[in-house]
């Protein structure tokens, strides 16, 4: 049997890289949507959170429901999460070895990497996958205001689009600025990680390898992004007005204190880092296992 053509190659690789990465959006958003839900309430809420509140924060409006209306009312927006997780993995995961593979090229140094080339190629391209990411913002809008606000509960997508216009962009800024440091802390981490394995190519990792390189650059990514994490999701859930960014950073630390910036900040290490752990290690291992197919 002849070899595969170049074309067949690159096909098949393209092929593992976005399909591995849509399957790992699509076990993600069906497992943690909830989690994700329960996140964005603590991190928009202006009080502290405490067993006498607790019920009213998380479930609001169906506070005094039934186990499985409580259950069901973490479910908001999970059409928008359908159209932005997905979309957004393909993307950032599919996409960033792309952006890799040309910076690699336009340094002239393809093939093997040192640790410290892999650490910061790796980290560098995924700040740039993480910057382009806004495209996706209006989504991922949609998707906390339905998740904070009970009102938009009841609007379909086109009217929230037809009412919210350019709003949808709201906090670009600080999504992007969120975005650069915990994407290079993500791709950075998870390559330095497998580096440290002795890992001469990274698709020969084992699903535990994998898994725990996932670890490392996902725990990095969150707190590192945490702090204007809670900025962007005040900006973005509309609860604050018009306020900007620098004005809500200005009243969190006169209202709030420094530690606000952190709110939220262990149920998503302790719930949603499992979130990206999870898809992050499927993405990488069925890439892995697809582009050598």
């Amino acid at each position: 049997m002849s070899p595969p053509s170049s074309s067949t190659s690159s096909s098949q690789t393209a092929f593992g890289r976005f399909a591995g990465a849509g399957c790992a959006g699509v076990a993600e958003l069906l497992i943690f949507h909830p989690v994700d839900t329960v996140a964005k309430r603590l991190m928009n809420s202006k009080v502290e959170f405490n067993s006498s509140n607790a019920r009213q924060l998380l479930f609001q409006e169906h506070a005094n429901a039934g186990v499985l209306k409580k259950y069901g009312s973490l479910f908001p927006g999970i059409g928008y999460g359908a159209v932005y997780k997905i979309l957004q993995r393909v993307y950032k995961f599919g996409g960033q070895p792309y952006v890799k593979e040309f910076m690699q090229k336009a340094i002239g140094k393809p093939g093997k990497e040192s640790k410290t080339q892999s650490f910061l190629l790796n980290g560098l391209s995924g700040s740039v996958m993480g910057a382009g990411e806004v495209v996706l913002l209006p989504f991922d809008v949609m998707k906390i205001k339905a998740q904070t606000n009970p009102e938009y509960r009841k609007m379909t997508m086109s009217a929230v689009m037809k009412q919210e216009g350019m709003q949808l962009y709201a906090g670009w800024q600080w999504t992007m600025a969120r975005n650069v440091p915990g994407s290079f802390a993500l791709f950075g981490g998870n390559a330095l990680a497998k580096e440290m394995m002795g890992l001469a190519d990274h698709r020969d990792a084992t699903l535990l390898q994998t898994s725990l390189s996932s670890l490392a650059g996902s725990v990095s990514s969150i707190i590192v992004a945490c702090p204007l994490d809670v900025v962007k999701t005040r900006i973005q859930s509309g609860s604050f007005g018009k306020e900007g960014g620098v004005s809500i950073i200005k009243t969190i630390m006169k209202e709030e204190g420094p530690g606000a910036f952190f709110k939220g900040s262990i149920p998503k290490v302790v719930t949603v880092g499992p979130k990206l752990i999870f898809s992050f290690t499927v993405a990488q291992y069925l890439m892995a296992m697809w582009e050598r197919r």
